[in-house]
């Protein structure tokens, strides 16, 4: 079993390349060998290793494989290879796809003969621009070898990769949405069912997965599960690009075992927090989640340990904020933030998600009075659950945990007590 250094996919000297010769002389090209050879033992593969949907859901890739694969139809199929990221403090995809562009499309062809998928589609953000070219210049490099026309044959039926970019919004990265942007119309969520494995792009079988995900593929098929599974702490499995951001000494993209702790993420790998000022809160897996605070250092960083304090990791984007920097403002900036992102089809959601905005807006600079406060906690009782997706629920997630924790911050600002 082959050891891996702490760093896969980012940074790492074999993987860090854009070009397609220099991927095949190290480690491109064997995994892709094996899938063409043994198509049938990829599913298997993927589920023995425990790889999970790294762009927020956590859901077992391995499920959404299978239910591609369980369609009968032998026709068109489709990959979108989920780049929207338009997350705040949210930048892993970017660096993918800028540092090792190879590694992504090799696991999307990989994924695309587990699955009898013949059409690939990268989604990628427009304002990735530099992430897009890197990206077009590798998929040509692939073009011109001769690796699609044996995949074509395996597939006995054309393989096809291109680029569609993405709206460029939030909402867009939601997989149904993408569903209706790679159809070129308004990404407006659809409801479910049916899933997009089985109606998806012009009602054929699609699967959305995020661009992380797919560059563990040919990781794992190469060096094997059990590998994939050492990498990560205690029951968890290999490792998690987490994205620091806020009042920390050292934001960046750290490349950790799936598992780590807030607390070693923040103040080993991050430097600790700016200026030697204390831990106050930090939003995690982006904007949409509970806030942990000072008391919870100690909490593993992956999907079923945070779900069991009623936070989630999301995207792994963790946004630090230090005591003595008030949490409202950034709650009215994340709220200002949804309201932009709605794509105003559900009406609670779109109204709902200004008027939380105004109100958070209004507390922040002191300004409100018991009515707005009382008004904004009645919103956040109301809403959740009245949208198609899931944006609203975020929204509400973030504002409800903030409620929570700082009580007394937004009592200060009103001079009166919760009623």
């Amino acid at each position: 079993m082959t050891k891996a250094p702490l760093n896969q996919l980012l940074r790492h000297p074999d993987n860090c390349c854009t070009d397609l010769d220099e991927w095949l002389h190290g480690h491109g090209g064997k995994a892709l060998a094996i899938a063409l050879n043994a198509p049938s033992t990829l599913i298997p593969t993927i589920k023995a290793a425990g790889l999970r949907g790294l762009g927020g859901s956590g859901f077992p890739a391995y499920r959404k494989w299978q239910m591609i694969a369980a369609q009968h139809q032998n026709g068109e199929r489709y990959l979108i290879c989920n780049g929207n990221e338009d997350e705040p403090g949210t930048f892993k995809d970017r660096l993918l796809l800028e540092e090792s562009p190879h590694q992504i499309i090799e696991g999307a062809l990989i994924t695309a003969l587990a699955t009898n998928i013949n059409h690939i589609i990268f989604y990628i953000n427009p304002h990735l621009q530099r992430a897009t070219e890197i990206l077009s210049n590798a998929i040509a490099q692939w073009q011109q070898s001769d690796y699609l026309q044996q995949i074509s044959e395996a597939l006995v039926k054309e393989l096809v990769l291109k680029i569609i970019p993405s709206p460029g919004h939030y909402i867009a990265g939601e997989e149904t949405a993408a569903l209706e942007a790679v159809e070129d119309s308004f990404p407006f969520p659809r409801g479910k069912p049916p899933y997009p494995a089985v109606a998806g792009v012009h009602g054929k079988p699609t699967l959305v997965n995020n661009i992380e995900t797919l560059a563990n593929v040919s990781h794992i098929v190469r060096n094997g599960a059990a590998w994939f599974q050492s990498l990560g702490k205690g029951d968890c499995s290999g490792t998690k690009i987490y994205c620091v951001s806020g009042d920390v000494t050292t934001s960046g993209a750290y490349e950790l075992p799936m598992g780590t702790s807030l607390k070693s993420l923040i103040f080993q790998h991050a430097s600790g927090i700016s200026d030697n000022r204390k831990l106050k809160a930090v939003f995690t897996g982006g904007p949409s989640n509970s806030i942990l605070t000072a008391d919870e250092l100690s909490l593993a960083l992956d999907f079923d340990s945070l779900k069991q304090h009623n936070a989630a990791l999301g995207t792994g984007a963790m946004i630090v904020v230090a005591e003595g920097n008030p949490i409202i403002p950034h709650i009215a900036k994340y709220l200002d933030f949804f309201a932009a992102a709605s794509c105003g089809q559900c009406p609670p959601c779109t109204s709902g998600t200004r008027e939380m905005a105004q109100l958070t807006r209004k507390i922040a600079v002191g300004s409100a009075d018991k009515h707005d406060l009382d008004s904004l906690i009645s919103l956040s009782e109301l809403l959740p659950g009245s949208g198609r997706c899931h944006l609203i629920d975020g929204a509400v997630t973030v504002l409800k945990s903030s409620l929570g924790h700082f009580s007394k911050e937004y009592q200060g600002l009103i001079n009166k007590p919760f009623s």
